[in-house]
């Protein structure tokens, strides 16, 4: 276990593999465990950070705001920190929205992008995901957390197809998350609209969606596909919010070809 103190607090981070760094972002509620297999499935070429954003996992939570904005200036601290002065940075679902706005801000960072069921519009999100948005609501939500965790239980099979591992992941990660960071993140996500600045993207760039995300809205992969000159876009058909879970050989071979390919 790793960490580092940045001006705005402690980033818990696990790294694996050696070669070039590749840098790994995780989604809402998520932590960096989720990227236990594509770090194994990388690292005999790649050396790769997984981190966690403030108010998730184990990094700190003594914050004011926790909004995506707030998570691309993390990458950069986080970058600095380490010495990596240009990386890949790929990201799952808020973590891609984090690693196309990062590339936005600080393009001379990021050498290509991948982004891995994630909104381009926030009013991508479920019904139930835009309501976590609300402050009310997400307070009561995640106060109730015994309620939340039934009923992430009962639509787990409708979210993934390997539910039996993913379900331990978001109980755990679930518990670790703070009233504040779980509705401002998931709020501040529900007003991003990346479209206007998308032209801004000029390194390779990857979008994988699952063609049954029930969480973003699988069509997410049109604006950024208009947007985005080099985007390159896969399709999984038996996939949900989760392609690391559903078709994980197909998926990390999708990864290892898009990053090989640029390096």
């Amino acid at each position: 276990m790793s960490s580092i103190v940045t001006d705005q607090g402690i980033v818990h981070y696990e790294t694996y593999g050696s070669g070039p760094p590749v840098i790994l972002l995780h989604g809402w509620l998520g932590s960096w465990g989720l990227w236990q297999p594509t770090m194994e499935a990388l690292g005999q070429h790649y050396r790769c950070y997984a981190l966690d954003f403030w108010g998730f996992g184990e990094s700190g939570k003594k914050r004011d705001s926790y909004a995506v904005g707030d998570f691309m200036e993390l990458v950069r601290q986080f970058m600095d920190a380490l010495g990596i002065e240009r990386a890949p940075l790929i990201g799952h679902s808020m973590g891609g929205t984090t690693s196309l706005g990062t590339t936005i801000r600080y393009p001379e960072r990021i050498t290509q992008v991948c982004v891995i069921g994630s909104p381009i519009v926030g009013s991508s999100l479920s019904f139930f995901l835009q309501l976590a948005g609300i402050p009310q609501i997400g307070s009561l939500a995640r106060n109730s957390l015994g309620a939340l965790k039934f009923g992430v239980r009962l639509s787990s099979p409708f979210i993934t197809r390997n539910s039996k591992a993913w379900y331990p992941m978001i109980e755990r990660d679930l518990s670790r998350t703070t009233v504040e960071s779980f509705f401002s993140s998931i709020g501040s996500l529900r007003r991003t609209d990346l479209r206007p600045r998308l032209s801004e993207v000029l390194v390779p760039t990857l979008g994988i969606y699952g063609a049954r995300d029930v969480i973003v809205h699988p069509r997410q992969y049109e604006p950024l596909q208009a947007g985005v000159k080099q985007a390159r876009i896969e399709i999984m058909p038996g996939s949900g919010h989760f392609p690391m879970l559903d078709e994980p050989d197909k998926y990390l071979a999708i990864i290892r070809s898009f990053l090989d390919q640029h390096v």
